[in-house]
C-alpha cells in the first residue's frame, strides 16, 4: 500500500475561526442569531500523518513469520477455530 502525500493543498492549515470561536465572538458582541450559519473547516496535521506514513512504509506487506507459524499450526492439526468466538467477534465489531 502506498500513500501519496504530494497534494499541495494537504499542507495548508486553515486560519478560519472554529465554530466555538465564532459563537464566543458573537456572544461577546451580542449578535448571536437564531439561525447560525453552518461552517466547515478542514485542516491537516502534518506531524501525526508523517509519523503514520513512515510507520506504514516500514511495515512489510506480508508478515512472513506469522504466515509460517499459521502454516505449521494447520499442518500439525493444532490450529482450531471456535465458531462461537468468531460469531461473537463479528457481532461485537458491528455493534
Amino acid at each position: 500500500m502506498r500513500i501519496d502525500l504530494t497534494n499541495a493543498g494537504a499542507s495548508h492549515i486553515s486560519s478560519e475561526p472554529t465554530a466555538e470561536q465564532l459563537k464566543a465572538r458573537q456572544a461577546a458582541a451580542g449578535t448571536v442569531s437564531a439561525d447560525p450559519e453552518d461552517r466547515t473547516t478542514l485542516s491537516v496535521h502534518t506531524q501525526p500523518v508523517g509519523s503514520l506514513v513512515s510507520q506504514a512504509m516500514q511495515t512489510p506487506e506480508i508478515r512472513q513469520e506469522k504466515v509460517e507459524s499459521l502454516k505449521a499450526a494447520v499442518s500439525s492439526g493444532k490450529y482450531h477455530l471456535d465458531p462461537a468466538e468468531i460469531a461473537q467477534s463479528m457481532i461485537d465489531e458491528h455493534a
